[in-house]
């Protein structure tokens, strides 16, 4: 018979102790990855809060070099060609900064709060101005708490309140203005009386006035087609078809003809001119032709001159010399500009009643240099596989003339006869200098050579390119034509071309008037909402107080609502 096992008599001490044991270790281990886990959201908020700081100095960086370079440009004019690419290089860079600073931010905003630590401080942004005072202010009032939160009590005073301020935009708002005019009749000799009918911008208009100066300033100001003008006002819930728009547009041109003949006369009063031209593609018989825009420019501002500044364009279907023969007919001075061979006879000694005296762009030949000197460019050319070279003679005529122009920076402003005794002094002789070294380094290179075009193009104009030297009001550069210029040659790529000679002369007038409004520092559409309201009974011996330096604008230009009401 076998023998029976006793069964081991269990420890259950030991096993309690055991079960404890592990317990904690396993509390241990929970804590432990607690803590990794912390430690691991810890490092990412600090991770990402760096990240932040840098891409928040990145775009305070950003903004401050392209402050840098917008304040240089309006405190010394346009300094090179690298300028402009600069600030428009820098606008790009702070718009892409700006969005990753932000959405970085944000990001450590949220990790932050994961890991339960301090949110990281604010970026550090330039300072934001205050909205304008003029704009109309509504307020949003949040709704006060009726019990203290704290017992309960009813008993409330208020000990102040705190404002913050958010811009918003309205979508625009269309308003039929009724003008009423009530008639009556008289009960002694029945006769019957009635106010006379307001004037209209235009005859038998049905526009206001703002609406005009609108459709207006958004095609030749905006460069928006009155197509997409249209299109856009129907979404709004204001069906004005094409014709319509252009009828109204024709109207305006008649009625600011007036305006547009002072501005000439004011323009070809002056002693001297700026002149440029820039191509405007012409809508012709299954293509386009090239036309041609003129733009004679008063600006008489770099020597202190009293006159206000003025802009004259002129449209001519083609290039030929005569058209700015025809346009300065009569008038004798200084014309800034390039060296068009069509203003050749305008120069002549016989012509009557004077011959007009030329005055070469520095600007313009710099730039012939500076094609040829520009370090960026022939590297995007080599990396294009292009030949590329960059010409030392090139170089070094940039850097001479960029003296002169350092020189023109400082005495921009002041009057004649200052700004001639420091060209006598300091400009004279790097002008001489540059002259002797040109004519020297011309003579060792071969005829087609580009640099040796570029000195050429100076060498043989040498008179006019010195005339600086001794006329005070002459400037070193033909940019305020360019200036003048540069609207249409944006709006070229929007309103693609002109349907017509005469749409090339419409686009002509309008910007004479918009460009001339912009240089006197005057709100174009404003002014034209205000004269096309005032114009048809305002007397035309006074019409000269409606030019833009001589404009004072009335109150409102739409009736008060109220009284409408």
């Amino acid at each position: 018979m076998a023998k029976r096992l006793k069964p081991e008599k269990i420890d259950v001490e030991a096993l309690r102790a055991a079960l404890a044991a592990a317990e904690l270790r396993a509390d241990q281990a929970t804590e432990r990855a607690d803590e990794a886990r912390a430690a691991a959201d810890r490092a990412e908020a600090e991770a990402a809060a760096v990240k932040a700081q840098l891409s928040g100095d990145a775009a305070l960086i950003a903004h401050l070099r392209l402050e840098i370079a917008r304040l240089t440009r309006t405190l010394y004019g346009q300094r090179s060609e690298r300028t402009q690419r600069l600030i428009d290089q820098y606008e790009l860079q702070l718009e892409e900064l700006e969005a990753s600073a932000a959405a970085d931010a944000l990001a450590a905003e949220r990790a932050a709060a994961k890991a339960a630590v301090p949110a990281p401080t604010e970026r550090r942004q330039p300072s934001r101005q205050p909205f304008p005072a003029h704009l109309p202010r509504v307020r949003v009032v949040v709704p006060a708490p009726a019990a203290c939160p704290c017992c309960g009590n009813t008993r409330l005073s208020k000990l102040g309140e705190d404002v913050t301020e958010t811009l918003e935009a309205v979508p625009r708002s269309w308003t039929v203005i009724q003008t009423v005019r009530e008639r009556f009749s008289c009960r002694a000799c029945e006769g019957v009386t009635q106010p006379p009918a307001p004037f209209h911008a235009v005859p038998r208009g049905w526009a206001g006035p703002s609406l005009l100066a609108m459709v207006l300033f958004e095609k030749y100001g905006q460069h928006q087609p009155l197509n997409r003008q249209a299109e856009r006002y129907a979404r709004e819930g204001v069906p004005l078809s094409l014709s319509t728009l252009a009828d109204q547009v024709g109207t305006c041109a008649g009625v600011l003809e007036p305006l547009f003949r002072l501005i000439a006369a004011h323009v070809m009063a002056a002693g001297r001119l700026h002149g440029d031209d820039t191509t405007v593609p012409v809508l012709a018989k299954g293509k386009t032709s090239a036309g041609r825009v003129w733009v004679y420019v008063r600006d008489d501002r770099p020597f202190g001159g009293p006159d206000p500044p003025a802009a004259l364009f002129r449209y001519s279907p083609d290039r030929r010399g005569e058209h700015p023969q025809a346009h300065l007919a009569g008038w004798t001075g200084v014309l800034q500009a390039d060296a068009y061979g069509g203003y050749g006879r305008l120069y002549e000694g016989g012509r009557k009643p004077a011959p007009i005296i030329e005055a070469a762009c520095w600007a313009h030949a710099r730039r012939k240099f500076f094609e040829l000197a520009d370090i960026k460019a022939a590297a995007r050319q080599r990396a294009r596989k292009k030949v590329a070279v960059i010409a030392p003679l090139a170089l070094e005529a940039v850097r001479r003339m960029d003296e002169l122009f350092a020189i023109e920076r400082e005495v921009n402003g002041r009057p004649t006869a200052e700004r001639l005794a420091v060209r006598h002094e300091r400009s004279a002789p790097i002008v001489a200098a540059l002259e002797g070294w040109m004519r020297t380094e011309r003579a060792r290179l071969p005829r087609g050579s580009e640099v040796a075009r570029a000195m050429d193009y100076m060498l043989d104009r040498w008179p006019s390119f010195a005339r600086f030297l001794d006329d005070g009001r002459v400037c070193l550069s033909n940019n305020a034509a360019e200036r003048a210029l540069r609207g249409l040659a944006l709006g070229r790529k929007a309103w693609l071309f002109a349907g017509s000679d005469r749409g090339g002369q419409r686009a002509a007038f309008f910007n004479s008037l918009i460009v001339t409004a912009k240089l006197n520092d005057v709100d174009p559409q404003a002014w034209l909402a205000d004269v096309l309201g005032r114009i048809a009974s305002h007397p035309a011996q006074r019409l000269a107080e409606l030019l833009p330096w001589n404009w004072k604008p009335t109150s409102a230009v739409l009736p008060s609502l109220d009284a409408a009401a």
